[in-house]
């Protein structure tokens, strides 16, 4: 027996799941692998990926994760999966890869706001090790940038102010500046453009789901912005509609807009909210070693 690919656990998880209850992930991948991979060896079961994961558990969380996507399975709370109407009716169909990746809540999912995130790349034809190698790391930050936008839309919206105000310090500006969370006029943080504090920037934080950010809500701040600053910017979880680009784009101020993509992008990038897990080296030939014999 093979360890199986990460699209041939479809049907396992949900038949584990069949009964409708709420089941901690764990608990249900351990299912997973006792009642469809027992008969895996003692080397199998104890394989790992380059990151140090169990390689079988590792198969398991990726084919739970397109399965969340398709609509199969729901995350009813942290760290809990909950099987859907649709994964019930679809046990017996032995789901493939291209029947999940093709499904409307599939699709969906990677909706014109998740595609600007980077859209994943299951499959390259004819790829070389490195296009493979790229591919691979591509589509996991592709994953962390999706997950990570997902948090952001359901945390505390005072947390989420925070989170800006940290990722602007951590992108090299001076400290910041929490504003009341009464009577701030619009205003949720100020931060010093600078690390000696000689110019203000200051910040607005939407923390939305679907909605987007109108054209309102850019004159609210550009309106509270006060005479000792010229320079502010607004962040969104979702995105800005036409008219607050426009307003954005022709007040006497510089507005600077950043969207839920874009944001996501930044964090990444400063490691802000995210963590490294593992650090791979690639090694070659040292062609100048051998040039002395």
């Amino acid at each position: 027996m093979e360890i199986p690919k990460f699209h041939q656990t479809f049907t396992p998880i949900l038949t584990v799941l069949s009964d409708g209850e709420v089941m901690h992930h764990r608990e249900m991948s351990q299912l997973v692998v006792d009642r469809f991979y027992s008969k895996l060896t003692k080397e199998q079961l104890e394989e790992k990926t380059k990151s140090g994961d169990l390689l079988i558990f590792n198969r398991i969380a990726w084919g739970k994760s397109y399965l969340k996507k398709g609509g199969y399975i729901q995350f009813p709370k942290r760290g809990l999966v909950q099987i859907t109407e649709k994964g019930k009716i679809s046990i017996s169909k032995n789901l493939s890869l291209n029947d999940v990746e093709n499904t409307e809540d599939f699709l969906e999912f990677y909706n014109e706001e998740n595609d600007k995130v980077i859209a994943p790349k299951t499959y390259i034809e004819n790829a070389s090790p490195q296009d493979l190698i790229d591919a691979g790391f591509e589509q996991i930050e592709s994953e962390v940038k999706i997950e990570l936008l997902d948090k952001l839309k359901t945390i505390d919206p005072f947390y989420f102010e925070r989170v800006i105000l940290i990722l602007l310090k951590k992108m090299g500006y001076g400290e910041y500046q929490e504003t009341s969370k009464s009577g701030d006029g619009g205003i949720d943080g100020i931060i010093n453009e600078d690390k000696l504090g000689l110019n203000k920037i200051y910040i607005q934080a939407k923390r939305y789901g679907e909605s987007k950010v109108r054209e309102k809500d850019i004159r609210n701040f550009i309106g509270a912005m006060s005479g000792d600053t010229q320079k502010g910017v607004f962040v969104t979880t979702s995105s800005f509609d036409i008219g607050a680009t426009k307003k954005a784009h022709d007040a006497h101020h510089t507005i600077i807009l950043i969207d839920g993509p874009k944001l996501v992008e930044l964090m990444h990038l400063y490691t802000v909210g995210v963590q490294i897990k593992q650090t791979y080296e690639v090694k070659e030939i040292d062609n100048d070693f051998f040039e002395d014999q």
